[in-house]
């Protein structure tokens, strides 16, 4: 645990109130305004309900000597009636205060919701293979969702509780100034007691966040049907199962630990509270004995002692709360403020319409910021418009980095990427991606609509049956969609109702014909027949050269029968080209392409 230096220092960094404000502001106005409305008339009501039962208690006790009981008995109704009217109205500016709370409060994790999304979607692909950000964005996704609903059912309370104390001062003023100091003195020990130790719960689950994390991935493999084959096939369970137990056990001990601690230290606060508030009102009992005020004083005046306790013990609470919560919420803003990496130009480049000289690397190095070599060492090539190239290589050669950085999902550690002559970094991001269409290995399997899985390859474009249906054509999934249920109006997978999960060489098929609906002027395709049965296969392929036809097209692929139509083969070794040509060419040079060649056409003999 850190020491309590470090501690405050940490804490006092992440103070931001002030932004928590602002963003429940900014989520909804208006129902922060009807809630301030609401909070004075709730703040002042219960000094006015305090006053009518102090005037009912004098008039029942003056009635008791009254000549007149019938006349003293319709002051006590009308004292009542007047009660009853308080509790009234304060029954129903409760019942619109719960309503404008959970109004508010939807509207705001609502709002947490789009900026949390919106953030995720705009943060570079780099932040994703950094465990750093993933721990960062577990705790944003943790606590973003439902802190904004704890402040703001904090400031409510704080503000009513505040309007409420100002009054209820006063009157224990009016009686004895040292009732309104031992007031205060009872209640302050524990909220600095709860303050100190939502400091350290807030540190010790920032510090854990990696073994809670695992806890909750071993989790998801033991619950979810990504990996429940091998589960079961293998005998997993029992293991997973265990190394969870172990991580949530070491967790599970360190929070009852600083829980029981503060626990200690909470109950001490309380009975002194609880012995100021009997020396409270043996005070007020005694100056009733004297004479020196009335029963109905008496009471009017310990209920009030009673009360600003409650008020004050929850207004300060309602700090802590607020300060405990702002803690965790600057989980969210630690993640808001993470800036992209990947640079917007200032005065972008329009991207070309058509391009004409190409794309070009020229002397490219890459290294993954978590990396510790170069994946890609001395890369330079170039691609004609309308040129059709295959990448060849080992798995880990560098191949699929090769077209990470062709879309911009990062920039060369060395050396330049060129779009007609000009630094991919010279053009907006999302126009230049605009240009590339792709299909990686591991491909999106959306749970969506056979058409909406096909229609967000070119969303620019409606929804069109007969757009979607030629590309599913092209793609050889128009047959397969077609014997679905409801057709392209089919969901796919089984995680919602009416479901239909697909074979990996239909998810394929799938995911080919978005690359054809979209309209780029650049085709990449990462092992695109991988899981395409042969006569499949041949039948996609055949269409290739017509969807290529006018477009640039970087092919990565161990088929060779893929490879073969490629007007030029570079082969990748260890994050180098080592060969390039034709593949007449390479097969009569005998090297490394025509190894690879000899063994895959040794299984067709």
């Amino acid at each position: 645990m850190k020491t309590d230096h470090s501690l405050g220092k940490k804490v006092r960094q992440a103070i931001r109130l002030d932004r928590a404000i602002g963003f429940v502001w900014q989520a909804s106005p208006n129902w922060t305004l009807a809630s301030l409305v609401l909070l004075v008339l709730q703040g002042t009501l219960p000094l006015l309900a305090l006053y009518v039962m102090k005037l009912i208690i004098d008039a029942v006790a003056f009635s008791l000597t009254a000549p007149d009981k019938v006349a003293a008995f319709w002051n006590i109704g009308l004292l009542i009636i007047a009660a009853a009217g308080v509790a009234l109205l304060n029954a129903f500016l409760q019942l619109m205060a719960g309503l404008v709370k959970e109004a508010q409060s939807v509207s705001v994790t609502d709002h947490m919701y789009d900026v949390l999304h919106a953030k995720s979607v705009e943060v570079d692909l780099e932040y994703y293979e950094n465990p750093h950000y993933l721990d960062t964005l577990h705790r944003a996704q943790q606590e973003g969702p439902f802190r904004p609903t704890h402040i703001v059912n904090g400031l409510t309370q704080f503000g009513q509780n505040g309007i409420s104390l100002v009054a209820v001062a006063g009157l224990l003023l009016s009686f004895h100034w040292c009732v309104a100091v031992v007031l205060f003195m009872a209640v302050v020990p524990g909220i600095l007691i709860r303050i100190r130790y939502s400091g350290r719960i807030y540190l010790w689950e920032k510090e854990r966040t990696g073994i809670e994390r695992k806890a909750n991935y071993l989790n998801w493999i033991l619950t979810g049907d990504a990996h429940a084959k091998e589960v079961r096939l293998f005998a997993l369970g029992d293991l997973f199962i265990q190394q969870f137990s172990t991580l949530r056990k070491m967790l599970r001990r360190e929070k009852i630990e600083i829980t029981r601690k503060r626990s200690v230290a909470d109950f001490m606060a309380q009975a002194g509270a609880i012995i100021a508030l009997f020396g409270a009102f043996g005070f007020i009992a005694y100056r009733t004995v004297t004479g020196a005020i009335t029963l109905g004083d008496m009471v009017m005046y310990f209920r009030a002692f009673q009360m600003g306790m409650g008020y004050l013990r929850d207004m300060l609470g309602g700090m802590a709360t607020l300060y405990e919560d702002n803690l965790f919420l600057s989980n969210l803003y630690e993640f808001l403020d993470l800036e992209p990496k990947l640079r917007e130009p200032l005065h972008p480049y329009p991207v070309p319409h058509p391009m004409r000289q190409g794309i070009v690397f020229d002397r490219v190095c890459f290294k993954y910021p978590s990396g510790r070599g170069k994946v890609l060492d001395d890369i330079s090539l170039s691609i004609a418009p309308g040129e059709v190239v295959a990448l060849v290589g080992d798995n880990g050669s560098g191949k699929t980095t090769f077209v990470k950085l062709l879309c911009r999902l990062y920039d060369p550690t060395e050396g330049t990427i060129t779009l007609d002559g000009v630094d991919f970094r010279q053009y907006a991001k999302a126009a230049l991606r605009r240009e590339i269409s792709v299909i990686f290995q591991d491909y999106g399997k959306y749970h969506l609509t056979a058409r909406e899985n096909i229609w967000i390859g070119n969303m620019e474009h409606p929804a069109a049956q007969e757009q979607i249906a030629a590309a599913a054509r092209e793609a050889a999934a128009d047959d397969l969609i077609t014997r679905l249920p409801k057709g392209y109006d089919t969901i796919l997978g089984k995680w919602f109702e009416d479901g239909e999960e697909l074979s990996i060489g239909e998810w394929q098929k799938v995911a080919l014909a978005r690359a054809f609906l979209r309209e780029a002027q650049i085709i990449a395709l990462d092992e695109p027949a991988g899981s395409l049965d042969v006569k499949t296969e041949h039948e996609v392929f055949r269409k290739f050269r017509q969807l290529f036809k006018g477009r640039s097209a970087i092919l990565i692929s161990h088929r060779f029968s893929t490879v073969r139509m490629a007007d030029r083969i570079f082969v990748f070794e260890a994050g180098r080209i080592v060969e390039r040509g034709s593949h007449d060419q390479l097969i009569q040079l005998g090297g490394k392409y025509a190894e690879l060649f000899e063994k895959q056409a040794q299984h067709y003999r």
